[in-house]
């Protein structure tokens, strides 16, 4: 049994926390949202404390998984953050969606302190932090990842190692783009062939058995159909991690013409009030513009 702790308890840090204290380690537990880490402790016998620094100070290998670089930034160096807690040799492995050029600012910090960091985001939607089966791509020292994977592979099932410090960000984002772009692909395509009378479950099949298949596609099209915008993975994320791509992409100089289109459109459906939304609800604002519904007969 491992001394584990875990920062932030949202939709995604909830289910990774509850895996791990029900693999039997015992495990310290924060939240922005006081009430979750002790419904969490209540629940699963966990520990909840009261600031990051104190989880920090019984662990031996700290997750966090929380909203965005600001946040990470305030739960592993602010002032009552993990770094003041943390013995040496400690590991903190990031699973939040962040900058990374601003993940291995952390990482250099911690380092100084003698800590261990990993930027370690991961995919799969709250359906797969729930069931344990999350994608994690992995950045940093592989000398630590190997040490600590046992516990990711808690909640996890795939694991992908990409290189140094920050690189399991750049693969992330990359992941990210792809699907908020195909996610507005089927938006502009499904207001097009339901205004041009086409019935969505066809157009769907016809999606499906053909070169424009998506996995992405196929799953969330019939929470659309159904107008089940229920959130799995909100508008408002994707549309923050599809600026932090373009914010990689510009210290790069790297033009991405169509992402910043994407860009736009989802700030339209947040304007519009779809930001708390899963964010296949980003079609209602093509939908609206198209005077159709996109939805089941």
């Amino acid at each position: 049994m491992a001394n584990l702790g875990f920062l932030g308890l949202g939709l995604m840090g909830y289910a990774m926390a509850r895996n791990l204290a029900r693999a039997g380690h015992h495990l310290a537990v924060w939240s922005h949202t006081a009430a979750k880490a002790r419904q969490l402790a209540a629940d699963e016998k966990a520990i909840a404390c009261s600031t990051p620094r104190e989880v920090a100070e019984q662990s031996e290998c700290l997750f966090l998984c929380v909203g965005d670089t600001r946040m990470a930034e305030e739960v592993t160096v602010g002032s009552n953050g993990a770094i003041h807690g943390a013995k040496r040799g400690t590991v903190v492995a990031d699973a939040s969606t962040i900058s990374p050029s601003a993940s291995r600012a952390i990482g250099a910090k911690l380092s100084s302190a003698g800590i261990h960091f990993l930027d370690a985001p991961c995919t799969g939607s709250t359906p797969g932090a729930n069931a344990g089966t999350l994608t994690f791509m992995v950045g940093g020292d592989r000398a630590v990842f190997e040490s600590v994977k046992p516990y990711f592979e808690i909640m996890g099932k795939q694991f992908y190692f990409c290189g140094g410090p920050g690189m399991g960000l750049q693969a992330k984002l990359t992941q990210n783009l792809i699907l908020a772009n195909l996610m507005q692909a089927f938006n502009e395509g499904m207001a097009l062939s339901t205004k041009g009378g086409i019935d969505p479950e066809l157009m769907l099949e016809i999606l499906n058995n053909s070169a424009a298949k998506s996995g992405l596609i196929a799953y969330k099209a019939p929470f659309v159909f159904k107008r089940d915008f229920t959130t799995n993975f909100s508008t408002k994320w994707m549309h923050k991690d599809v600026g932090l791509a373009l914010g990689s992409a510009e210290e790069l100089g790297l033009p991405l013409p169509i992402t910043s289109l994407t860009e736009q459109m989802f700030r339209a459906a947040i304007s519009e009030g779809y930001g708390e939304d899963d964010m296949c609800a980003t079609i209602r604002v093509m939908e609206r513009w198209a005077g159709v519904q996109v939805k089941k007969h």
